[in-house]
């Protein structure tokens, strides 16, 4: 009989250490006969060639522990909440049906969290591709500021729990604006079908803003100038999916409007913004355990949670 295994999830916002910390929680559970796989919850790391510029972890990083959530669509490629709880719940009902499993849900976008491990009913949200395709044909035309404007002007609730600066995520509140009402609020939650804990990795400012920085460099060194100009070779820069921190600032330098410098602080300033906002979403995330992501001691205690699980 498949059951939901047991679910530890690790939030923060970005340049936390997220994914390097559930790698190290599944590799040492692994250890120990647990079947742990880890399943990503980034609303970027969904889109195939987006490597770099979204810190997606490579085959080496892994370590051999099973990945989830990556690759899933081209850039093109329509993918909503819906779609990516979809694939979360067949790998945690692939999972549970294995002896002695865990899954370690890391990531950063919020909403993906909450509807995989809170249980939003995503399948209750209205729908409707055609409004979509009409309102994402609109942002490549006018841009996403006269998108934010009319959001707020028919759904201000919506418009305050969004994330105003992804193209996706306005994109699809206005498609639920139009299509299910004005205001309309999200399913209730159903809760999560097995046990779950959460970890939430933080560091003092900073520190993060130094993390920022050193990944935004780091990301350049090791070739996002030549990712963002394959990618643009293939697909239209104003795609959404090409919100993605670090491809526009990467573009300008190929088009000279920006030198490698500028476009590294810029690429910093904007993550320092993004994880701004990720930490007031996260401040209203009821019975998360936070741990410091310089604490030696954090992997240990992220084990401690998760072997707990395992064992219930």
């Amino acid at each position: 009989m498949t059951v939901a295994p047991p679910l530890l999830v690790i939030a923060g916002a970005t340049a936390t250490g997220k994914t390097g910390l559930a790698i190290a929680v599944a590799e040492r559970l692994a250890g120990e006969g647990i079947a742990a796989e880890v399943i990503s919850a980034d609303s970027r790391q969904v889109f195939r060639g987006l490597d770099i510029g979204t810190a997606k972890a490579s085959a080496e990083e892994r370590h051999g522990i099973p990945h989830h959530g990556l690759d899933l669509v081209d850039p093109d490629e329509p993918f909503t909440l819906a779609d990516y709880a979809a694939h979360a719940r067949a790998v945690l009902a692939a999972l549970g049906s294995r002896p002695r499993p865990l899954a370690v849900l890391a990531g950063g976008t919020g909403l993906y969290l909450r509807a995989v491990a809170r249980g939003i009913a995503t399948d209750e949200l209205p729908a409707d591709r055609a409004v979509r395709a009409r309102l994402e044909a609109e942002f490549l035309g006018v841009g996403l500021e006269p998108l934010v404007e009319r959001l707020r002007a028919v759904a201000p609730g919506r418009a305050a729990a969004v994330d105003l600066a992804n193209p996706r995520r306005v994109v699809r509140a206005l498609e639920i604006a139009e299509v299910g009402g004005a205001d309309r609020a999200l399913p209730a939650p159903r809760g999560y079908a097995g046990p779950v804990a959460w970890i939430g990795l933080s560091l003092d400012r900073p520190a993060h803003l130094a993390r920022i920085a050193q990944r935004a460099r780091a990301q350049f060194d090791a070739g996002l100038i030549e990712e963002a100009r394959a990618l643009r070779e293939r697909f239209d820069p104003a795609l959404p999916a090409f919100s993605a921190i670090g491809y526009r600032e990467a573009w300008a330098v190929l088009d000279g409007r920006l030198d490698r410098e500028a476009a590294i602080a810029e690429d910093a300033r904007r993550n320092a913004a993004f994880a701004k906002r990720q930490r007031t979403w996260f401040r209203a995330e009821p019975d998360v355990t936070w741990l410091d992501a310089t604490d030696a001691g954090a992997v240990d205690a992220a084990v401690g949670a998760a072997r707990a699980l395992a064992v219930d």
